[in-house]
């Protein structure tokens, strides 16, 4: 157990040490790596969660303003995610009039349709505190021709969310517990554990759901 803590301490700290990135870039890069991880496929490895704790922590340190933040890193976020909703849209309309062929099954993606015009807007929402996931359910929605204004309120709703919640999570932190910025690592590790909890949360579901039916 001790070794395993060790292990993901050093794993924190040399791939999540996000403290540097934010000292150095501000706000800019903060809303840089925001927009990259919800709308840029190859940004699915960013740390988004960690970032915004770290800066919510930074920012009652007097790095900068805790509004600003806010402001800016919501506003990277949504139009991030509409970004990757509309390269969805783009490419997967086309699919709706492919034949059927051996990698591809138009069944698979109506069912996709029928799902996102149901359950779309918990997904949307939840899938914010879901790493990976929240740099891909804005293309699927978009393949799968979301009703666009529904997508949009959700993709407010959730970007608004995740980053007040967060960065505030961070910020209310640093104000009750003294130093904490030297216990950053251990901050981060416990973020990360955390936001595997939505997803785990969601998957029980699904299988009592299946289990039931």
């Amino acid at each position: 157990m001790h070794a395993f803590i060790v292990f993901a301490h050093s794993l924190v700290h040399q791939v999540y040490n996000v403290r540097p990135l934010i000292e150095w870039g501000g706000i800019v890069l903060i809303a840089g790596f925001l927009f990259a991880e919800t709308g840029l496929f190859a940004g699915f490895f960013l740390p988004g969660d960690s970032l915004l704790v770290t800066a919510g922590i930074l920012a009652k340190a007097g790095a900068f303003p805790i509004l600003n933040l806010l402001l800016w890193g919501a506003a990277a976020a949504i139009v991030g995610n509409q970004l990757g909703y509309a390269i969805g849209f783009r490419a997967g309309r086309p699919l709706f009039h492919k034949e059927d062929s051996l990698f591809f099954k138009k069944a698979h993606l109506l069912r996709a349709q029928e799902f996102y015009a149901r359950h779309g807007a918990k997904t949307v929402v939840i899938a914010r505190f879901m790493p990976i996931v929240r740099t891909f359910v804005p293309l699927v929605a978009g393949i799968a021709a979301m009703d666009f204004p529904r997508y949009v309120l959700y993709n407010v709703i959730g970007g608004v969310l995740w980053v007040f919640g967060l960065c505030l999570s961070g910020f209310a932190l640093a104000a009750a517990i003294p130093d904490i910025e030297r216990r950053l690592h251990w901050v981060i590790l416990a973020v990360i554990i955390l936001s595997f909890v939505p997803g785990l949360i969601e998957w029980r579901r699904s299988r009592r759901a299946e289990s039931v039916s």
